[in-house]
């Protein structure tokens, strides 16, 4: 009885430690393996405390907080990835003080971290930004633990259901919405608050956009960031940069802000569609080629294709059963929207025998402090190979066929294969996405027409028309068009793909040639079942079903050009019903140059440069 009561007593003694400050900190530990973050980065009473963990292997668990004398509070908590794994959770008004923030499965606390809030009012700006010469100081390394925090932090920022079509017209309603950026806020300077008119704009375009996300996480996180200033190559050498360009380079002014925002602009003026299309084995590069694989392919990693357009990936889903897995990722457009689109073949393109680029999955090269210079430096090639920090170099993508590319990410994003009519329906979801999102392109030129008064848009010579500046840049959609053929073909070429790639299907026993068939047959059907809808130049509706779309295939080989009515963009011509509202055509002189490009659409190739 006596040592039952012993036991009682020390029982009670110890619940009643665990609830003060010292020794709620004496036993909190913060597992290396599954980090805790917290934004802003210097928190106070009463205002909203975000909280993320992140981990590279799978796991479940919840996000408690506590503070001395009160009881552990279950936060509502949303787990992502991965890998990176990431949970995410948010105290709304915590009291000033220590809290207590631990990730916890089951009975298990996985990992704890304790966080100091000054009282209301009381928090300053992070980390004395306005010292030294550059842009931003640099206070911590880019390591493991960092790469994941980006990768969570970019897949937070683009979450959404796999069956919604995320899109918006620019980053800002992104970065300026604290429910997605993790990072709101995060230094105190009202940097992201819609409402401070010297927050830095958040307008890149596609080729911006991975770098304006990579240099904005790393000036709130206190990192270095380097870039360099590319060429465009030519048709036989893809294109080559000069040295790198970090954010010590000295800027004006002591606001952090404003050297921020100067610092964007200096990106903005380098960066261009070549910066990504760098050759795989170049050392002296902002990118570097990763192996495919399905721990190596993460959120933030961009993708490259070999005629300029650049993507980063955002989301992965997971095959379940019969539904199949899907890779995510956005690009921006030049009108400065941002949008989310499916991996396949209509829309990452994919070849390796054009000499003007190095195409593929690639991620950013890592950048440090010289520990001999103190000045910042990017590792190279070999060193990438070996370095645990980051996502190992890998030249494999070079040796690659167009075919076996779509082969292997076929595996990753469906390793149990995928019925083939399921595989049909998704193809054909993708192309529609893509007539969808063309919608969006070719109304933004209708607007922009009407606007001006219909002024003429002068067109580039040859090429140009892919990589120009101003309203073509804005308003034409050759590329876009480009892709959108290729599109059209993959979806119809599917039913052969069962004949040459059968592994990549499930078959349930039965002979390549018949699913074959029964695709074949599908395809016929299921184009006359799906379409869209564009309005016309008087504003009346118009509905295309794909089989039009594929019926006017020819026509919209000459698509692509703003100074053409809403219709003509549609591929309709004087045979069709919705050409008789057709009111503007481009000038002639365009047209006959149009003629003379077409060959690169009913082709599909882009020409060299």
């Amino acid at each position: 009885m006596h040592r039952a009561t012993t036991l009682g007593w020390m029982g009670i003694l110890f619940v009643l430690l665990a609830h003060s400050p010292v020794r709620a900190s004496e036993a909190c530990r913060e597992s290396p393996e599954v980090r805790i973050w917290w934004s802003p980065e210097n928190p106070s009473a009463g205002s909203p405390l975000r909280l993320m963990v992140v981990s590279e292997q799978t796991r479940d668990g919840t996000i408690t907080v506590s503070t001395a004398g009160r009881p552990v509070q279950k936060l509502a908590t949303v787990r992502r990835g991965g890998p990176p794994f990431s949970f995410s959770a948010e105290l709304p008004a915590p009291a000033a003080g220590e809290v207590r923030v631990a990730l916890v499965s089951g009975s298990e606390v996985v990992s704890c971290h304790c966080i100091s809030l000054a009282a209301r009012g009381r928090a300053t700006p992070a980390r004395g930004r306005s010292q030294g010469s550059g842009a931003w100081p640099v206070t911590r390394a880019w390591n493991r633990s960092l790469e994941d925090l980006y990768s969570a932090w970019i897949e937070r920022l683009f979450d959404a259901p796999a069956d919604i079509a995320l899109g918006f017209p620019s980053l800002a309603p992104v970065v300026r919405d604290p429910a997605r950026n993790f990072l709101w806020g995060h230094l105190g300077l009202r940097e992201d608050d819609p409402k401070n008119r010297a927050a830095p704009a958040a307008v890149p375009d596609c080729a911006d956009l991975p770098y304006y996300l990579r240099a904005t996480f790393a000036w709130k996180m206190g990192l270095p960031f380097g870039l360099r200033d590319c060429n465009r190559g030519t048709s036989d050498h893809p294109p080559t940069c000069g040295a790198l360009v970090s954010q010590e380079e000295p800027v004006a002014g002591t606001d952090p802000l404003d050297r921020f925002r100067k610092f964007l602009r200096l990106l903005a003026n380098k960066v261009h569609s070549g910066s990504a299309r760098t050759a795989l084995d170049d050392d002296e590069t902002d990118f570097y080629p990763v192996k495919l694989a399905r721990d190596v392919l993460r959120p933030g990693l961009i993708y490259a294709d070999p005629y300029g357009h650049v993507m980063m990936i955002a989301k992965w889903v997971e095959q379940d059963g019969t539904k199949g897995g899907r890779l995510f990722a956005v690009d921006g457009q030049p009108d400065n929207s941002v949008g989310r689109k499916r991996f396949w073949e209509g829309t990452f393109l994919f070849a390796s025998d054009v000499k003007s680029a190095g195409p593929g999955f690639k991620a950013f090269r890592p950048v440090e402090k010289s520990a001999e210079t103190g000045s910042v430096v990017a590792l190279s090639n070999r060193a990438l190979a070996a370095d645990r920090r980051f996502a190992p170099f890998s030249a494999e993508q070079a040796t690659m066929s167009s075919d076996g590319f779509y082969a292997r990410m076929a595996k990753l994003i469906n390793p149990k294969g995928l019925d083939a009519q399921a595989s049909y329906e998704e193809t054909l979801n993708a192309l529609v996405e893509q007539l969808e999102t063309r919608l969006g392109s070719v109304d933004n030129g209708e607007r922009f027409m009407r606007d001006k008064g219909n002024p003429v848009v002068p067109m580039p010579v040859g090429a140009k028309i892919f990589e120009t500046v101003g309203p073509w840049e804005d308003y034409a959609t050759p590329s876009r068009d480009m892709r959108l053929l290729i599109a059209l073909d993959v979806l119809a070429r599917l039913p052969a793909r069962v004949s040459a790639h059968p592994d990549l299907f499930v078959l349930g026993g039965r002979k390549p040639e018949e699913i074959r068939a029964e695709l074949e047959q599908l395809h016929q059907r299921r184009i006359h079942e799906r379409s869209v809808e564009y309005r016309r130049s008087d504003g009346t509706p118009f509905k295309l079903t794909v089989a039009d779309v594929y019926a006017r295939r020819s026509a919209l080989e000459m698509a692509y050009n703003p100074n053409d009515c809403v219709e003509v963009r549609w591929g309709a011509d004087a045979r069709t019903a919705d050409f008789t509202t057709c009111s503007r055509h481009a000038p002639a002189e365009q047209h006959n140059r149009m003629q003379e490009y077409r060959l690169w659409f009913h082709e599909a190739r882009r020409p060299s440069r």
